[in-house]
């Protein structure tokens, strides 16, 4: 009864923050820009809801509402309390990989991989935003990207997933295999033994590599398994594979891969690449599309915005699935027949839009920290966002004053008024843009033989140091903080008026902050930033907003 209950009541909270219109929805791609990669994507009823990988990021695993597939609204976190799960000592690429969503007779079930440290595990919740379960260990599922199927007909479920090769024998470097098991779904552990179900890819003399994502679904009376094969970058695709039987054997679809984008010409204008990790969805329209990650580079294979959700119409051949087989460019307007549903309170997620986040209802829940939270080291007021300057730095692997939203668009700006007094040299506080522990820049308040000045720094490529580029001079009055980032270049500037700017550096190296530079799987964040650099303090700094603003060409 109570879970029917919250059931109910989450149904009512959403009903009254939604506004429904007749206008028909032009999905613009992607659906959700910057970094929300990995996406999984379930609907209940007249509602959508995905969520996304935050490796280090904490909170962890965003939950996005729509009931459009255009507009979106993040409405909570998976990993939302500490005693959950922390990243602590973690590099910000490792952390969660690619979690899966689904729904089954009123409960809502999160699987993920906690790389390094916890394995594979399953979390629930009765409402979608949660609050979730502590994480229960799966540990006979070894591998990663585990991903529920619950079959109805026979109310039974399945955890499919990527593990090793057999017997631990890669026959060539990428060779992997998808595994399952049943899955006990009131008890959260898995039954019996595991079976292989794919070897290394559709076609193993081929030689594919990176078989991951799986994903099960029904059509008819085929059980369609559908998996990521090539790796996450521009070699990314969609495979699938259908069977009579959930235990197979899976046949491959001649017409694979039903979505890739790796044979099309690379100086192609406004590129979508690296296409796959996808799921698929009947539309409010009754049509069916597929998410999937994609991203957009500004030039070859360099993006800053991360790996992005993307969505394509599906159709159905034979009770085959066909996105994009290769042959065309994905496009980044789809017309459809879907009518649109606004959200309440919804920050823009897709096209070009600028917004202000101020904090005196707190932080928004896009709003990120390095590893966990340190929820004594802030507080948010009609002031702004009060961040105690900690010894902890963003070079380290620890948990700084640092709190961060997402770079949406490869042409964008964010910006900050900040009040601060440093009483040292080692005291600074600013705004970053932020790739990873070795690829950013910092826009910083300090305080040099006794004189107030801004200073920017950037990180040394794979190491801990930084390197001065430019400093100038500031009084002890307003402060605003600006950083502005055209694919791959970054400008900084100042104002101490709020009005006129003084530019400390243009044209700074921006492939710097790009995922081919840095490596690893994510995007960059503009974050507010406050450290003593090792030293105790018991100072502070307050941003009394922050700002953001994206406009990309392609978009409008």
């Amino acid at each position: 009864m109570l879970k029917k209950v919250a059931k109910i009541c989450s149904i009512i909270v959403l009903v009254c923050c939604v506004k429904i219109t007749s206008a028909q929805v032009t999905l613009t791609n992607p659906i959700l820009t910057g970094f929300y990669p990995d996406p999984s994507i379930v609907k209940v009823g007249a509602d959508y809801y995905s969520v996304h990988s935050t490796f280090s990021y904490f909170p962890g695993l965003p939950i996005m509402h729509s009931r459009d597939l255009k507009n979106w609204k993040q409405i909570g976190n998976v990993i939302s309390r500490p005693s959950q799960m922390d990243f602590m000592g973690e590099r910000m690429s490792r952390g969660l990989f690619a979690p899966a969503i689904a729904y089954y007779k009123g409960i809502y079930y999160v699987t993920c991989t906690d790389i390094d440290h916890d394995g594979n595990f399953v979390v629930t919740a009765t409402n979608p935003a949660g609050p979730y379960s502590n994480p229960v260990k799966l540990p006979q599922v070894r591998g990663i990207d585990p991903s529920i199927y619950f079959d109805e007909a026979t109310d039974k479920a399945y955890i499919t997933y990527n593990s090793d090769a057999p017997d631990n024998k890669p026959l060539y470097s990428g060779h992997r295999t998808v595994q399952m098991y049943e899955f006990d779904y009131k008890n959260l552990k898995t039954i019996g033994e595991k079976k292989q179900l794919i070897n290394g890819g559709v076609d193993i003399t081929k030689k594919p590599v990176w078989i991951e994502g799986p994903h099960i679904m029904k059509r008819n009376d085929w059980y369609i398994l559908y998996c990521a094969e090539g790796g996450t970058s521009v070699n990314h695709s969609q495979v699938a594979l259908r069977s009579k039987d959930i235990w197979g054997p899976y046949v491959p679809y001649e017409g694979n891969p039903v979505l890739t984008q790796r044979g099309l010409p690379a100086d192609r204008p406004n590129p979508i690449t690296s296409a796959g990790h996808a799921q698929f969805i009947e539309g409010p329209d009754g049509n069916w599309y597929s998410i999937f990650l994609a991203v957009r580079p500004y030039e070859g294979d360099f993006y800053n915005t991360g790996r992005e959700m993307f969505i394509a119409p599906l159709k159905w051949v034979n009770d085959w699935p066909m996105i994009e087989h290769g042959e065309k460019a994905l496009e980044y307007k789809y017309q459809t027949n879907i009518k649109e549903v606004k959200q309440k309170g919804a920050l823009p997620q897709n096209g070009n839009f600028a917004y202000t986040l101020k904090f005196d209802k707190g932080l928004d829940l896009s709003m990120m920290h390095l590893r966990k939270v340190d929820s004594s080291s802030f507080k948010t007021s009609k002031k702004g966002l009060t961040l105690n300057l900690k010894p902890e730095t963003i070079s380290e692997l620890g948990n700084p004053s640092f709190v961060a939203k997402r770079q949406q668009h490869m042409n964008s700006t964010a910006e900050t008024e900040l009040v601060f007094t440093p009483k040292s040299e080692k005291e600074k506080a600013g705004l970053v843009i932020y790739q990873d522990e070795s690829h950013y820049y910092f826009l910083a308040k300090s305080i040099k033989e006794g004189k107030t000045q801004v200073e920017l720094y950037k990180s040394v490529h794979r190491k801990k140091d930084v390197e001065l580029i430019n400093t100038l001079p500031v009084g002890n009055g307003k402060l605003v903080l600006r950083i502005t980032n055209n694919e791959d270049k970054c400008h900084f500037a100042i104002s101490e008026n709020g009005k006129d700017f003084k530019i400390l550096a243009e044209n700074q190296d921006g492939k710097h902050l790009s995922t081919r530079v840095s490596g690893g799987f994510i995007g960059n964040v503009f974050a507010m930033y406050a450290t003593s650099n090792g030293e105790k303090s018991d100072n502070n700094a307050t941003f009394k907003y922050l700002k953001y603003s994206g406009d990309d060409a392609v978009l409008r």
